[in-house]
């Protein structure tokens, strides 16, 4: 009886033994880990063989290098162009300025006008003939005026100028002294300038640079363009 006693409680401890891995672990040492774990078909693999770190520099580095590729493309699409159009007449420049507007409106274009403002002189009327103009200037020069000169040719060819001035006030003042000498036929008029320039300087984006030009010579075939000095910018 005691016997049998002892052998039921070895078989019993012989089997707890076995069902829970103690006379030896299984082939598969994961096996048992994935006998403990707690809802495994919600378990995700990230990564096998490298950590998921890695994978984060990897990504950044195909980031950066695509943006280093992208980069000199978008430099190069966006070179700007300038052309310098000098000596334009005044209606010339408007017609420009037109075209940019109606047909180039990624250009922009600065413009500046010059010419030789109006002006005014003292001066004695043309005189009949050179023999007059003589007798003229002899007269001035016994009345102390040696400040005279003879106009050679053109409308007013055979005047005598007394002097330039940039407003009426100066010219006035010039007169009343000649007057207080005796000089009696001189009078004030006003000089025409030179008629007003036009110089456009054009920028924009190179690409389009030929296509402009062309336009532009079409409009006004005496133009030419002239390549904007180094170092300056439109503001």
């Amino acid at each position: 009886m005691r016997i049998s006693v002892f052998l039921l409680l070895l078989a019993n401890l012989l089997l707890f033994a076995w069902t829970h891995a103690y006379l030896g672990m299984p082939a598969n040492a994961d096996a048992r880990r994935i006998e403990q774990q707690l809802l495994p078909e919600k378990v995700t693999v990230v990564a096998r063989g490298q950590p998921a770190r890695a994978n984060g520099k990897k990504d950044a580095a195909a980031k950066t290098e695509k943006l280093e590729t992208v980069e000199p493309v978008a430099e190069k699409s966006a070179a700007e162009s300038c052309q310098l159009w000098s000596d334009l007449a005044s209606a010339d420049a408007d017609q420009i300025e037109r075209l940019l507007a109606e047909r180039f409106a990624a250009f922009k274009a600065k413009r500046e006008t010059t010419g030789e403002t109006s002006g005014y002189w003292v001066y004695i009327p043309p005189l009949a003939s050179k023999d007059e103009a003589s007798r003229k200037t002899a007269e001035l020069q016994q009345l102390g005026i040696q400040e005279f000169f003879v106009v050679p040719t053109g409308a007013n060819a055979l005047a005598i100028s007394l002097g330039l001035y940039r407003n009426q006030e100066a010219a006035r003042t010039r007169l009343e002294s000649l007057r207080a000498k005796g000089v009696r036929s001189a009078k004030i008029g006003e000089r025409k300038g030179k008629s007003a320039l036009s110089t456009l300087e054009i920028r924009g984006p190179e690409a389009q640079a030929v296509a402009l030009r062309e336009a532009i010579v079409a409009l006004s075939p005496k133009a030419s363009p002239a390549a904007c000095p180094a170092g300056e910018r439109t503001p």
